[in-house]
């Protein structure tokens, strides 16, 4: 784009060429031949470059090594945009025929050698631009003729050969080379540089002088420059040698034919130095060919300019000698030439010879007269003339004449560029004019039909000869016509597009050239009378012609009279002219007032062409009097006829020298204002806004230079007949239209131009107070909407100008509303709604906010047109003020606007606009009947949430707001309190939302939750349910798009907990944000409902949602009576029931995170929270996940509560580095179980409570087998419904005993209490409270053992119930603890607490050691029950392991025995109990609750009889004590009414408790119910109970009949 941009406005170019080397070995002198070719066209383009080379392979001018420039001149733009553009080099060897050693060669012979191309059609394109870079131009040599028979005869003569050959002309080379794109160089070739410059010769040279030296060899282009100016002198001719054919005679090959070119006289004689081979050396008299070796037909293609003075081109011509050259020196001394041709450089008419090809006859010139010039300018030179004379005679040529004609033939072409000689016989009639004077009006006429180019070649001699013709011939009228058609012809073809640049030419021959002092009487004589007599058909097309060319027929008109001043015995009477003018203007209004269909086309030219004179015709006559001529022609034409000719004739009279003199503006303007009036009329039919708004733009402009004279009168006159019509047309305007910013911009221009007086005056124009409160309605309104909603943003001057325009008419303005409509009786409340919004708008306009722009640009702003922000923010503080009683109508609709104001980000501004809400708390409270200004409170309260969360607001905002107000009421009597309260409850919210809009655009997803709860936790507080709804549906999708399901869920129950199961219709609030239905309460409830409880189940929270099921379950059967949704509802019940059975749902851990160091966010600073993690998530995961959301921050090391130091640091911390500046604490919590009230003393199945994932026997253990424990716990309830949480952290305290380190092993215990319970809307939750206490070593111990008891029942448990698990889980549980080879064992509790030594320091502890030796009895019965499955289910490979571990339980049982005592346990606890539908049901059962239903007893335990591969007998049973271990006056209770009871320990896990069908009287089944009806061969005394039920099937057996049977049971 730029470069065509380029090529259109500059009309010429010159190719600098610099040839810095040309490396070839040739051995003779050589000459380079360079020029500019099209391939496409086959045409070369410039002439040549010539470089001489000698045969030491360096530049014949030494001097000139490495710097040979060459300037391509007068290139056109057509030239350089051609597809493709070559520099090409002839390269030509001068010596010997044949490159070889022999015989005396003849010398000087110019013998083809080779060529070399480049593209340079991207340098001539402007694309490369690098005048340093050197370019390789490579070598392509030709072959000699003997090399090429020699390698055809070699290879074979009937494959042609592709070698090319020396007899091939060059310019087919070169064509080869540039199709194949194939130069075998070998490194052999040019080096160039090249750049392209803007301009002629003499434009190059003045910019570019330091390229451009007079060294530099001047290449002329082969043809004219787009541009000839006056004065631009060119003479030269190029001939090109083409080719020939000539008879070999005598010979026996064809000749080698050398073509002789000379320049002669009609005497014959020579004309010196006339002929130039190529640029860079001087002419040369004879120029000699390339020799071509035994070719019949030689083609050339040389070109060589002549150039000789013109006076002489009449009387010379070419000569062309042709001659054979030898190889041998002898030989050639003895070879004349054979023949001879001519061809004369001017034809018989004048006219120079024709360019193109010219074949010429080629005569003998062994005859004497061969050399006499008379004699063979008598006899035709070419066969062309041969055949005019045969035309002419009708005779037969005879080629034996006096000089006879050879067989031979030869062709040439010319081409003559030369501004002095034409080949154009009218034009050379019309130049030579006095010669032939009597045939003057055929001339004239042929003239008319001559090809423009040929014109504008010779322009200045062709308007010389036409005004000669019209000043000569003076007295007479006999050629005036004609010429000032042929004038008109010549100014016409200049206007044409073709030939539109020659204009300057034009212009610079009227200005300095034309010297025909009385040609205006003519001119203007044949002008009038052609505008006099349209009607005539012969002078109609003639008259549009002439109307075409008025302005440069009046340039030469006023030029004229301008000349005629200075040779006043040469003018006429002075008003002769002026009545000339007078009477053109009065036929051209003649013209203008016929009806419409007379002369519509010679109408339309005459308004379009006729402002073009007025600038040059005003210098020779009175200004004021053009202008009532021009207003009357413009009122000579019908209203309804050519509208927007008419208007755009005025624009360019507006547009002239004439509109800028006042006396002429006070004709003129009037004028203008009628026809745009009438235009924008309301009433007008059809307006042309288009060209409206451009006569209007044009005259403002006008209006505003410094140039024209005082213009306060016009300013007045189009203020009160335009302003209100342009309001109303741009009011009226679609805003899409392409004109409203030109309408808007007038508008603009009128009020800029606008002083106080025109203001005050313009208003006093309106006769009633209603009339002014339309207009400033309509004003106020207008203003509002077109605000930076015209001009694009980046226009930044015109919208501040706008801007500034608008700011002084709002002032005008304001003054009026204070003057007129302020008292009670005249206030107009819409009126001064309109105008606060106006002014509100304005100040917040984006166009004015400084703070968006750089300092450089804020600094020319503020310079310029200073900050108009305050200057009205204090404008409406003042107005605001103004309106006294009139405020409350104002409360609350202009809250909003008010708080826009007063966020703008500038100090002065705030601090004089934010009294004004205390100003609107203080008039509510006065004028409201409870004394309060809740409705404002409620407003701002809504407007700021709007205003933050669009990114207006500031922390110096917040702490200004609060400021003020609290300085203001606090000094106000009755607003004091409530008004302090306000200030502290606005600055909180503030704080949060610029928290919330801080981190809305942060990539933690975290963050942005944490400050939406914030923010709706505030509107909570405050009973805003609108904006509290709008951000829990924030949060709800901030959920979503983290998958956080479960929260989503818990945010939405938040919108639900809101409304009431009613059929009462919403109120609109309450609606979600999207939904634009009506629903009742109760719709919307159930809506929410069934949302909530479908991100509860992709959340895995089935608990929580068969709870909100069984809510919406019993609306639809008690209330709605709605059961097909009922039936759906239970079947989603029943699926949730069976996911909690069956799916394995792997519950998330639960993390500490503290964020320590002021440069955390308000919400994070120096607080610990509880996150709650996802699926899969540990530790490691989540630490990087929590300090990639601040990359600066570290992990601190130590979880321990960090000091001071680290608290107040300015920066970030998570818990690692003291030293840095911000740290993350973040480590593993373990929740608390809160047992639902709903479980306690029932038997819960083990999924419910406490699912085990089989991990360790399946694939999973494959993945988490070094992660994981071999069983998983995933209690719902230890993990959900919790909001309190525990870390221990083990210590120790005193010296460390090496032996026993568990006797100082101290446990530190942290209990984090989070505000809200998990999970909820969030998957954190701060830390409200903190306790620490410390576990004793003793403590410790029985806390570990009971984990062990509870695992390790479990797991056989679990291993009765399902034989299909694997035992390996079973056996490395029983390793650890029967056969201990790392830790010990009970031997290390044994040394730190058994001892005598412990029990005397500490007294107190003897109850725990106790219990610390119950559990480690309780272990006994658990290990034996574990082994004997183990045994059961052992594999031949295990069978060596299961006896390891009953030979290490042997023992292990004896050392407790005699240490802790013995305790049996209940034999129903590893037998399985079936339910109502055949499902396994295992109760998790914790050791406490095997301590409770236990039995112990201080006696040793004698050998349990177990064996390594069976498992036990009914001798086995018998030891056991089936009784419980009694705590409290209530289990014993329980245990004498026979009942078995589940209950809670201490860890919160719940146990199985099974009441008796009948308390008193169990039966039989009952009792194998509780012992375990599948198993009865687990036990001797079941099997006795089972063998009396079954002897009795058909009565219940009673538990007396029991007690018969079996007296120990």
């Amino acid at each position: 784009m730029r470069r065509q941009t380029l090529f259109s406005s500059v009309h010429t170019y010159s190719l600098l060429m610099n040839l810095k080397n040309f490396v070839c070995n040739i051995g003779e002198d050589a000459e380079l031949l360079m020029s500019l070719y099209d391939p496409d066209q086959s045409e070369f383009i410039s002439e040549n470059f010539l470089v001489r080379w000698d045969s030491m392979g360096m530049p014949k001018e030494i001097e000139k090594l490495n710097n040979l420039p060459a300037l391509f001149t007068d290139l056109s733009s057509s030239d350089l945009m051609r597809q493709r553009l070559f520099l090409v080099c002839q390269i030509i060897r001068v010596g010997s025929m044949e490159l070889k050693e022999g015989k005396k060669q003849t010398g000087g012979l110019r013998r083809p050698f080779g060529v070399a191309v480049m593209d340079i059609t991207d340098v001539a394109r402007g694309k490369i631009d690098d005048e340093d870079k050197q370019h390789f131009v490579p070598f392509q040599q030709i072959a000699m003729e003997t090399y090429i028979r020699q390698r055809q005869i070699i290879i074979s003569p009937l494959i042609p050969s592709r070698v090319i050959g020396e007899n091939e002309p060059l310019t087919a080379v070169f064509n080869k080379v540039i199709a194949t794109r194939e130069v075998n160089h070998k490194g052999q070739g040019l080096f160039v540089t090249l750049k392209l410059l803007l301009g002629d010769l003499a434009q190059v040279r003045k910019d570019f002088p330091h390229l451009v030296d007079r060294s530099a060899a001047i290449v002329r282009k082969m043809g004219f420059p787009e541009i000839i100016l006056p004065g631009n002198v060119r003479n030269d001719i190029y001939v090109t040698l083409l080719q020939g054919e000539f008879d070999r005679g005598k010979k026996k090959t064809p000749k080698n034919v050398e073509v002789i070119l000379s320049v002669h006289d009609d005497e014959g004689n020579p004309m010196e130095k006339a002929i130039f081979p190529g640029a860079g050396y001087d002419g040369i008299t004879e120029y000699k060919s390339v020799i071509y070796y035994q070719v019949k037909q030689p083609c050339w293609n040389e070109t060589v300019k002549v150039t000789i003075p013109i006076e002489d081109v009449c009387r010379c011509h070419l000569r062309v000698m042709f001659r054979h050259r030898s190889s041998q020196d002898s030989r050639d001394k003895s070879e004349k030439p054979f023949g001879m041709a001519y061809v004369k450089l001017m034809r018989r008419d004048g006219t120079t010879l024709k360019d193109g090809r010219h074949e010429l006859l080629v005569y003998k010139v062994d005859v004497k007269k061969a050399d006499d010039a008379k004699v063979y300018l008598s006899l035709p030179a070419t066969w062309a003339e041969v055949e005019q004379i045969q035309r002419q005679t009708g005779k037969p040529f005879h080629h034996s004449g006096v000089i006879p004609v050879t067989k031979d033939s030869f062709q040439i072409a010319t081409l003559t560029c030369s501004t002095k000689l034409t080949q154009n016989v009218d034009l050379l009639g019309l130049l030579n004019w006095r010669s032939n004077s009597q045939d003057l009006v055929q001339i004239l006429q042929r003239l008319m039909e001559v090809e423009g180019g040929e014109i504008v070649k010779f322009l200045q001699d062709t308007l010389d000869a036409l005004f000669n013709i019209m000043m000569e011939t003076s007295e007479k009228d006999t050629y005036d016509t004609l010429v000032f058609d042929a004038l008109v012809f010549i100014i016409t073809l200049i206007g044409d597009i073709k030939f539109q640049h020659f204009n300057p030419v034009l212009e610079t021959y009227i200005s300095k050239h034309f010297s025909a002092t009385l040609a205006y009487r003519k001119l203007t004589k044949v002008l009038n009378y052609y505008v006099g007599h349209p009607e005539e058909p012969s002078l109609t097309e003639r008259l549009y012609t002439a109307l075409k060319a008025l302005k440069y027929l009046f340039r030469f008109i006023v030029q004229s009279r301008v000349l005629s001043f200075r040779f006043p015995e040469n003018s006429e009477d002075p008003g002769a002219f002026s009545n000339s003018i007078r009477l053109l203007f009065l036929s051209f209004n003649t013209l203008m007032d016929r009806p419409l269909d007379e002369g519509v086309k010679i109408k339309g030219a005459i308004l379009k062409y006729l402002p073009s004179i007025i600038n040059d015709i005003q210098t020779v006559f009175d200004p004021v009097e053009l202008s009532v001529l021009l207003s009357k022609f413009i009122e000579s034409i019908p209203d309804s006829q050519f509208v927007r000719q008419k208007l755009g004739c005025m624009c360019k009279i507006i547009e002239s020298d004439l509109f800028k003199q006042p006396d002429c503006r006070d004709i003129l303007l009037p004028l203008v204002n009628d026809q745009l009036s009438g235009q924008l009329d309301d009433h007008s039919s059809k307006p042309d806004y288009e060209a409206c708004v451009q006569l209007l733009s044009t005259v403002l402009d006008t209006l505003d230079r410094k140039d024209v004279g005082p213009t306060r009168v016009h300013i007045q006159q189009i203020m009160e007949r335009l302003l209100r019509r342009v309001n109303r047309t741009v009011i009226s305007m679609d805003r899409a239209s392409p004109l409203i910013g030109h309408y808007l911009a007038c508008m603009t221009a009128i009020l800029k131009q606008m002083d106080d007086m025109h203001y005050t005056h313009y208003i006093s124009t309106f006769k009633t107070r209603q009339d002014i409160i339309d207009f400033l309605m309509e004003t106020f309104i207008m203003f509002k909407d077109l605000m930076g909603n015209v001009f694009p943003a980046d226009w930044m001057v015109m919208n501040l100008v706008q801007m500034q325009v608008f700011l002084r008419a709002i002032n005008q303005y304001s003054d009026v509303l204070n003057r007129l409509f302020l008292d009670p009786v005249h206030f107009e409340l819409q009126l001064w709604n309109n105008y606060f919004h106006l002014t509100v708008a304005f100040l917040t306009h984006k166009t004015l906010q400084l703070e968006s722009f750089s300092l450089e640009k804020r600094t020319k702003i503020l310079n310029k047109y200073g900050d108009m922000r305050k200057t009205m923010g204090f404008r409406i503080r003042d107005m605001w003020y103004n309106i006294g009683p009139h405020k409350m109508k104002f409360i609350p609709s202009m809250v909003g606007p008010i708080l826009e104001v007063t966020l703008v980000p500038e100090p002065e501004l705030r601090k004089d606009t934010i009294p004004i809400f205390f100003d609107m708390m203080q008039c509510e409270h006065n004028f409201s009947s409870a004394r309060t200004f809740q409705t404002f409170e409620n407003e701002l309260i809504t407007k700021l949430d709007q205003e933050v969360e669009g990114g207006r607001g500031d922390e110096q905002y917040k702490v200004l707001l609060e400021k003020i107000l609290l300085e203001h009421c606090r000094r106000h009597r009755y607003l004091s309190q409530s008004g302090e309260e306000l200030a502290l409850l606005l600055s909180s919210l503030l704080e949060n939302l610029l928290a919330y809009r801080t981190i809305t655009h942060d990539e933690s997803p975290e963050h942005r939750m944490s400050c939406t709860v914030n923010v709706l936790n505030f509107y909570k507080e405050k009973k805003r349910e609108d904006i509290y709804i709008r951000y829990l549906y924030k949060l709800r999708d901030l959920h979503l798009d983290c998958e956080n399901y479960t929260e989503a869920a818990y945010t939405l129950l938040l919108h639900a907990e809101l409304l009431e199961w009613s059929d009462k219709p919403c109120a609109p609030h309450l609606i979600p944000r999207h939904g634009e239905q009506v629903w009742t309460q109760q719709e919307l409830k159930e809506r929410l409902f069934q949302e909530i409880i479908c991100y509860l189940d992709k959340g895995k929270m089935w608990e929580k949602a068969i709870e909100l099921g069984k809510q919406l379950a019993k609306m639809h059967e008690i209330h709605m009576f709605d059961f097909m949704e009922l039936s759906e509802l239970l079947k989603k019940q029943a699926k949730f029931y069976e996911q909690i059975m069956h799916a394995m749902r792997p519950q998330p851990e639960y993390f500490a995170v503290g964020y320590y160091g002021l440069g955390f966010p308000s919400f994070l600073r120096n607080k610990m929270f509880i996150y709650r993690g996802k699926e899969y998530e540990w530790l490691e995961d989540f630490s990087l996940k929590m300090l990639s959301q601040f990359p600066n921050a570290v992990r601190m090391t130590s979880t321990a509560p960090p000091g001071d130091d680290i608290c107040n640091s300015p920066g970030q911390r998570i818990l690692q580095k003291p030293s840095t500046l911000k740290n993350i604490q973040c480590f593993t919590v373990k929740p608390v179980l809160t047992v639902p009230q709903r479980f306690k003393d029932k038997g819960v199945p083990e999924q419910i409570l406490k699912s085990v994932t089989r991990w360790g026997c399946r694939s999973v253990d494959k993945v988490l087998t070094h992660r994981c424990p071999l069983l998983f716990p995933c209690s719902y309830y230890r993990h959900n419904e919790v909001d309190q949480f525990q870390y221990s952290r083990p210590f120790r305290k005193g010296e460390k005993d090496p032996d026993n380190e568990f006797a100082t092993m101290w446990i530190e215990r942290t209990t984090y209490i989070t505000a809200y319970r998990f999970p909820g809307i969030l998957k954190w939750f701060e830390v409200k409270s903190v306790s620490v206490e410390e576990i004793s070593p003793l403590m410790n111990a029985i806390e570990t053992m009971e984990m062990a008891n509870e695992k390790l029942s479990n797991l056989v448990q679990q291993q009765a119930c399902d034989r299909s698990l694997s035992i390996n889980p079973l056996s490395m549980m029983l390793s650890g603890i029967v056969d201990p080879a790392v830790m010990g064992g009970f031997s290390n509790y044994e040394k730190a607490f058994f001892t005598d030594t412990y029990i005397q320091e500490h007294p107190g502890d003897r109850e725990r050691i106790g219990v610390l030796k119950q559990l480690i009895a309780l272990q006994i019965p658990l290990l034996e029950d574990g082994i004997r499955l183990h045994g059961e289910k052992a594999t031949e490979q295990l069978k060596p392991l299961h006896s390891r571990l009953v030979t290490c339980f042997r023992d292990l049982r004896e050392k407790v025995e005699k240490l802790c005592g013995v305790i049996t346990l209940p034999c129903s606890l590893t037998e399985k109990k079936k339910s109502r539908v055949g499902s396994v049901v295992v109760p998790y059962i914790m050791s406490s609750t095997l301590r409770r239903m236990s039995t112990a007893s201080t006696l040793s335990s004698t050998s349990s009889g177990l064996s390594s591969g069976s498992s036990d007998g009914p001798s086995s049973q018998d030891d056991r004590r089936v009784s419980v271990l009694s705590r409290s006056e209530e289990d014993n209770r329980i245990a004498r009414k026979n009942r078995k009871e589940w209950s809670m320990s201490k860890s919160q896990v719940l146990l199985e408790k099974q009441s008796a069908a009948d308390e008193d009287e169990p039966t039989g089944k009952n009792i194998l119910t509780i012992c375990g009806w599948k198993s009865p061969e687990s036990s001797h005394c079941v099997w006795k109970v089972r063998s009396l039920v079954n002897q009795n099937p058909q009565q219940e057996v009673k538990g007396t009949q029991i007690r018969e049977k079996l007296p120990e049971t």
